[in-house]
C-alpha cells in the first residue's frame, strides 16, 4: 500500500497495480475501516480498481498527518476477514430490439448469440468501481472468450438500461448518453433514480448475475 498526494487537499491509496478481485477487495476494505474509524477531516472518499481516493479539509489536516493515520490502519486491513458482498440478480432482455451490438460482437468474438448470452449469464461479476456517469458500475471480469472492443466511433445516443460489454468488462448504462460499449441487451432495473434517498443500485464490492429475459417479461417488469 503506498500514498502519494493528489493535489493540494486529497491523497491516493494505492495497492496492486493490477484488477482482481483480491486487490479491489482491499480498496473497499480499507475505505469501510476509514469510515468505521471517523475521520472528520476527510470529506470524500472515490474507490477505484486498485486505489482510494481521499480527499480532506486543508483546515482540518495536511497531506502528512493523513498519511501517517491511514497508515496506523493498514495491518488491520490486511488482516480483515473476507465479508460475503451483496449479491444482485438483474434481469436482461437480449431481444434484437435490445442487442443492437450482438452481430458485432459474434464478429469479432466467433461465438453465436445463443453463446454470448450464455457466457454473459453464467458469470458472477465484482462491482469493481463506479463511474463515468452516476450509478455506471464496472462489472468484471468477462470471460475472456467475450472479450470485445469499445466502438471506434461512439454512439451519440444509447438508451437508458443498455447493457453493454467492454475489453474484459460489461456494465449498464444508468441513464441514456454517449457511449462506446457493444450493446448486447436491456435491463428494466432502474440503477440510478435521483428521487430515492438511496440514488444508487450498486456500491463498490457487490456481485452481479445477469439472467435471460422475454421481451414480454421485459415489458411486464414491476420497477
Amino acid at each position: 500500500m503506498k500514498i502519494f498526494p493528489l493535489g493540494d487537499s486529497a491523497l491516493l491509496v494505492n495497492f496492486e497495480q493490477s484488477i482482481s478481485p483480491e486487490i479491489n477487495r482491499k480498496v473497499t476494505q480499507l475505505q469501510k475501516q476509514i469510515a468505521a474509524a471517523y475521520f472528520p477531516e476527510i470529506e470524500f472518499m472515490i474507490p477505484a480498481f486498485c486505489s482510494l481516493t481521499i480527499g480532506y479539509s486543508k483546515s482540518k489536516t495536511t497531506f502528512s498527518k493523513l498519511k501517517k493515520r491511514v497508515l496506523a490502519l493498514k495491518v488491520q486491513q490486511a488482516n480483515s476477514e473476507k465479508e460475503n458482498p451483496i449479491l444482485h440478480k438483474i434481469p436482461v432482455c437480449y431481444a434484437p430490439t435490445y442487442s443492437i451490438d450482438i452481430q458485432e460482437v459474434t464478429n469479432q468474438t466467433n461465438l453465436s448469440k445463443e453463446e454470448i448470452i450464455e457466457l454473459h449469464t453464467s458469470q458472477i461479476f465484482q462491482v469493481y468501481m463506479m463511474g463515468f456517469l452516476p450509478g455506471f458500475a464496472y462489472l468484471g471480469s468477462v470471460p475472456k472468450q467475450l472479450f470485445t472492443k469499445r466502438k471506434d466511433i461512439p454512439r451519440k445516443r444509447v438508451e437508458k438500461g443498455s447493457v453493454g460489454l467492454a475489453g474484459l468488462q460489461t456494465g449498464i448504462y444508468p441513464m441514456e448518453s454517449p457511449g462506446g460499449w457493444q450493446i448486447i441487451g436491456r435491463t428494466p432495473v432502474e440503477v440510478f433514480d435521483v428521487k430515492k434517498e438511496q440514488p444508487f443500485y450498486f456500491k463498490t464490492g457487490d456481485q452481479v448475475q445477469f439472467y435471460p429475459v422475454s421481451k414480454k417479461e421485459f415489458d411486464n417488469y414491476k420497477k
